[in-house]
């Protein structure tokens, strides 16, 4: 597991109490039931507190979707 500061342990560990409790609140307003999500919200409350955490894992990058291109019709013949 990553190595945290332990102002960030804190945090997080604060938020899971919030969590079991019920009380937890996504930014959205929603009540918060993921476990992860429940974590990543206590690391971006660390983050923003100032504590050392690591930077947050960029998504996958997706590649540009190559088109095939349509198959040609032939021209109707003229009579």
């Amino acid at each position: 597991m990553a190595k945290y500061s332990k102002k960030a342990q804190e945090k997080v560990g604060k938020v899971m109490k919030e969590k079991k409790q019920g009380t937890l609140k996504s930014g959205s307003g929603q009540k918060v039931k993921s476990r992860k999500q429940a974590i990543a919200i206590g690391l971006s409350e660390a983050r923003q507190a100032g504590a050392k955490v690591p930077k947050k894992k960029a998504a996958p990058k997706k590649k540009a979707a190559k088109k095939k291109a349509a198959p040609k019709k032939k021209a109707a013949k003229k009579r």
